[in-house]
């Protein structure tokens, strides 16, 4: 095989591949949507439910969580509200003690020992046959538990995922807010055509029995959606319930936070390697490939299209126009990361927001190999 040809070869599998992990994907759930529907059977009813909010070092944030969470129009007496505090150092622990006579319970971790592990503590204090959690940061309509718990009354559902909704201090979409809708968008897809691969963290329910194997180091969104399906249940997407909370409010963290995600991320992919066999898991093997490996691969196949593009550019004025249009994609993205996010930049965004996410991808793959795992956290403040 020549150079050229394999060069050929690297660049067109790479652009392909992006294309699926983004376009292709979507565009199969469509097809396969027409084909094959399983709709939710919604009806009310009112389980026990015990609402889990974790907290850390939380003093500015959790009176007003509170407040949003006791105006939940569902029965009160059907509704524990229990704060698990990682060991918080501050007056978080102190302010959920006073609400106390509201009905809130303060669930403490005598060390930081991460989200996970507070929510397990948590769990463990409970009753509920339905667990909601939520974070400090996430507000809720009044109706939200009694919205999301309405998905359990069909018997294959285990775990329930909300809609992201987020708010600018100026009330603009951002580039992520696109990206967000997107990511809604596939979910409801998913769900159209047979679960959901991961839940929205900041605000998702699910089945106690799902959550009787809770571990403590694992994230605890993507592990519960998995768990539902080891146990022959789905996860589906409400576009009903909706988490409300703001963009961070210093922009340049969100890059760390999208780190260490998908560090936690990978790491409980990798301990779940069991469920990519698909004589067992059947069409969830194949969404779980596609919408997690698949995306979290997408930037070593942008680096291959890239290097074996500038090969190829001397062979043809075809390959220097697409190389010119990668190179101008990627001057436009650090163009506005390197520029005041003015009104006229919005164009911007988009791109920089798509490059910026496929470099906390590359930067998550090396950290993971290097060993890194990640289990302590502290809230983005926003």
């Amino acid at each position: 095989m020549t150079l050229s040809t394999c060069m050929l070869s690297i660049f067109w599998v790479s652009v392909t591949f992006v294309f699926y992990a983004y376009m292709g994907y979507p565009l199969l759930l469509l097809a396969l949507g027409v084909l094959r529907n399983r709709p939710v059977r919604k009806a009310p009813s009112h389980p026990m439910v015990s609402l889990i909010i974790t907290a850390y070092n939380e003093e500015k944030r959790i009176r007003e969580k509170l407040e949003n969470t006791l105006r939940q129009d569902y029965p009160g007496e059907r509704l524990d509200i229990v704060v698990a505090s990682d060991c918080s150092t501050d007056g978080t622990d102190d302010l959920v003690r006073s609400y106390g006579p509201s009905g809130v319970r303060l669930v403490r971790s005598v060390v930081k020992s991460g989200k996970e592990a507070a929510q397990k503590l948590a769990v463990e204090s409970t009753t509920g046959e339905i667990l909601v959690f939520s974070d400090t940061a996430t507000m809720l309509q009044p109706q939200a538990i009694s919205t999301i718990v309405r998905n359990f009354a069909d018997p294959t559902v285990g775990c329930v995922s909300s809609v992201d909704r987020f708010i600018d201090v100026d009330g603009a979409v951002s580039g992520e807010g696109a990206y967000v809708r997107y990511e809604m968008f596939l979910r409801n897809l998913e769900t159209r055509v047979n679960t959901l691969v991961g839940l929205s963290g900041s605000f998702f329910a699910a089945r106690r029995t799902v959550c009787q194997n809770w571990a403590p180091d694992l994230q605890s969104d993507f592990n519960t959606l998995l768990n539902s399906v080891r146990l022959g249940l789905r996860g589906v997407a409400d576009s009903e319930s909706i988490g409300f909370y703001k963009n961070l409010a210093d922009p340049k963290k969100e890059y760390e936070r999208k780190v260490r995600t998908i560090v936690r991320g990978i790491s409980v992919f990798m301990k779940s390697l069991s469920l990519l066999n698909p004589f067992r898991y059947h069409l969830f093997a194949w969404q779980l490939i596609s919408h997690k490996l698949c995306r979290w691969l997408v930037p070593f196949a942008m680096i291959g299209a890239l290097g074996a593009n500038v090969v190829l550019a001397s062979s043809s004025l075809f390959y220097q126009g697409i190389l010119i249009a990668q190179a101008g994609f990627y001057a436009v993205a650090l163009a506005y990361l390197a520029t005041t996010r003015l009104p006229s930049l919005g164009v911007l965004r988009i791109p920089s927001f798509f490059v910026m996410v496929n470099v906390s991808i590359l930067d998550a793959w090396i950290r993971y190999c290097r060993g890194e795992r990640i289990v302590s956290w502290t809230p983005s403040k926003r």
